[in-house]
């Protein structure tokens, strides 16, 4: 035989193995008998390097550290899921659904919701060639070279053209408690939970180093395999597992919400016995066609729903109640408390949200209060233990002065935030350029927490204009800087010169503006004069705005020092741009599938190229799908659309359509 063949061969049983032991769970070999084989697959790959391909497993762990991850595009974006607390709200979310879906199909589907990290898989002529965090959902980090070290997902599929599918990554239990007892031993401080562990060890940048977390996977959904039919959840489970992939390791096919609720209360004990972490169940609609009739909202699919397990609560005492003071002013109240571990994570502090919710619990410093984890994430104060309160505690007081800058405070009418109005308070000063310079804002890489507070101890910057008259000279005497550091901030800080629109109005921090309204003003109003000058009245009248929206930025551009600081930007050679991605409405009100393989556009680039004319691109046909735009080797997809009767495009009859030419946007 070959060394060709040999390595073939091997390359295969190896992957046989892999599956066998890590997903299956059913082992034929011994693990002597396995690293032979693997030591004679790398002995091949050594002599002759044209032998090692892209999915042999030798390559698991063998890619080279990086220097930093890739952000990628998420494409259809990832959104989250509405959670539930109780069975109650469980119980609405079902009428509403059923009372949405009409007289379609609304069986469900449960399956366990692993405490992991949400991955974007992409196998294209069966070789997995991306891997993606969620990130915010549209864009994610690279990390294929990680996930590549995890064992029980296959680096090469038996399925052909493009396989897109989503999981969770996890660190089970038993690897976290020997990654402790190891930290312990080195005299390193112990790791917080399995959860940000998995995360952390996915954004190492050395994946030797990420392999040695043994990390683990599951597969729960296909996003796009146009090879076969899938019209339920149900044959995703099935599709995933005879396609190698490991599935969610317990789900189940109920005809109700009451069976669906069997599921919840049967696992609500049994979680503790799994070798990983659980903190709810999902529970989602098994009909594709009845989830395209259903929609989503712009935060979270309405077919969907976690049911999360009630939180543990723990006991300690509260020591101290600090005030804190946010970029708009906001003074809120935190407890600071004896260490608490709550499913494995050390909680020695909680918001208190606001004034108001101090008085209504009534917290006070000496208090023994109940803290548990709001969704498990959010440390919170549940309940005071009156029958333990010490003698002489007394009740909170709300601030008339603002704790940093000591000028008074102020609560407007309608709202429960007590604010300091003082812009030049140094707390608001402080997170203003914190934000500013954040990922989604003007997304200075570099300018965290901890260098903007160096900057403004040494007095290099006073607010998020002066940033741009930083040098690299001012930097290099500060402590842990050098020549390398100074220039890359200040490399960060010329490419972020030229930036969106949205982006900047984000950044302003104006109070009710985040990124989504941020998007909208710059859609409408297309540079910083025009918001500028807008009224009331005509802020309104944009769509998403309501009157606190509008009022907000009316008063922002009032105030004279706001102004100044954008003319700083521009003095300083900030050039602000708004690119607006829509070309025309020629393709308004239509809902397109694309499927197949494209001559002339990734699939990415064709779906946003819908959206640019005013359509909206849907994975799945439906009777509301308007347009199949089939490109090569169309599969199932184009079999429904011919059944239901959909109009049916090739790429240049679509293009033709639209008044494109072929080729890369």
């Amino acid at each position: 035989m070959s060394p060709k063949k040999r390595a073939e061969k091997l390359r295969k049983e190896i992957q046989r193995h892999e599956r066998l032991y890590y997903v299956e769970n059913e082992p034929e070999i011994s693990d002597y008998e396995f690293d032979q084989m693997m030591r004679e697959l790398i002995a091949l790959e050594e002599s002759d390097p044209s032998l090692r391909t892209p999915d042999s497993p030798t390559q698991r762990v063998g890619g080279a550290p990086v220097s930093r991850f890739e952000t990628v595009p998420i494409d259809p974006p990832m959104l989250s899921i509405e959670n539930a607390y109780s069975l109650e709200e469980l119980h609405e979310w079902y009428e509403r659904t059923a009372g949405l879906a009409a007289d379609e199909p609304i069986d469900l589907v449960c399956d366990l919701k692993i405490d992991g990290v949400s991955i974007d898989l992409i196998w294209e002529e069966g070789i997995l060639v991306r891997a993606a965090t969620r990130g915010d959902g549209r864009r994610g980090d690279d990390v294929t070279s990680n996930v590549r070290t995890i064992r029980e997902l296959p680096l090469r599929i038996d399925r052909p053209g493009r396989f897109h599918a989503r999981g969770e990554v996890y660190l089970e239990k038993a690897r976290f408690a020997r990654l402790n007892e190891e930290k312990v031993e080195a005299g390193e401080p112990p790791l917080k939970n399995p959860r940000n562990t998995a995360a952390g060890a996915l954004k190492l940048l050395d994946p030797k180093e990420s392999a040695r977390r043994c990390l683990s996977a599951f597969v729960y959904t296909i996003v796009d395999d146009s090879s076969v039919e899938v019209r339920s959840q149900v044959d995703m489970f099935e599709l995933i597992e005879s396609t190698g992939l490991p599935p969610n390791p317990q789900w189940r096919h109920a005809s109700d919400l009451d069976a669906a609720i069997e599921f919840i209360e049967e696992w609500r004990d049994r979680r503790h016995e799994l070798p990983f972490e659980i903190d709810g169940i999902v529970l989602k609609i098994n009909s594709l066609a009845t989830r395209e009739t259903l929609g989503r909202t712009s935060k979270a699919p309405r077919w969907a729903i976690a049911f999360k397990y009630p939180p543990e609560a723990t006991e300690t005492i509260v020591r101290e109640i600090i005030a804190q003071v946010g970029r708009t002013g906001a003074i809120t109240p935190v407890a600071i408390f004896d260490p608490v571990d709550i499913g494995g994570s050390t909680v020695q502090r909680a918001t208190l949200h606001n004034y108001e919710e101090v008085e209504r619990k009534d917290v006070r410093v000496g208090d023994s209060v109940m803290v548990e984890k709001g969704g498990d994430v959010i440390p919170k104060v549940t309940g005071v233990i009156l029958d333990k309160r010490p003698k002489k505690t007394r009740a909170i007081v709300r601030p008339d002065q603002c704790p940093v800058c000591g000028e008074p405070t102020h609560q407007f009418a309608g709202e429960v935030a007590i604010r300091c109005v003082n812009q030049g308070c140094p707390a608001i000063v402080r997170e203003s350029i914190v934000h500013f310079a954040s990922r989604k804002a003007m997304n200075i890489e570099g300018l965290g927490e901890k260098v903007v507070d160096q900057l403004l101890e040494a007095g290099l910057i006073t607010d998020w204009a002066s940033l741009y008259d930083l040098k690299a000279e001012q930097l290099v005497d500060l402590e842990r800087w050098g020549r390398k550091s100074a220039e890359n901030l200040i490399s960060e800080l010329e490419k972020s010169k030229v930036a969106e629109l949205s982006r900047l109005f984000f950044a302003l921090g104006i109070r009710f503006v985040g990124e989504r309204v941020a998007g909208i003003l710059a859609s409408h109003f297309r540079s910083v004069d025009a918001l500028r000058l807008a009224t009331v009245d005509e802020l309104i009248q944009v769509e998403e705005v309501g009157p606190k929206v509008a009022e907000a930025v009316r008063f922002y551009f009032t105030v004279p020092a706001n102004v100044e600081r954008l003319e700083r930007l521009e003095n300083a050679g900030v050039v602000i741009r708004y690119e607006s991605t829509r070309k025309s409405s020629k393709l308004e009100g239509e809902i397109i599938v694309v499927t197949g393989t494209l001559e002339h556009f990734r699939r990415d680039e064709i779906e946003k190229l819908i959206e640019s004319h005013g359509g909206r691109s849907t994975g799945s046909v439906s009777k509301k799908t308007t347009m199949l735009v089939a490109g090569k080797d169309a599969g199932s997809k184009l079999a429904k659309a011919n059944e239901l009767g959909v109009p049916i495009a090739s790429e240049e009859e679509f293009l033709d359509l639209i008044g494109e030419k072929p080729g890369r946007e």
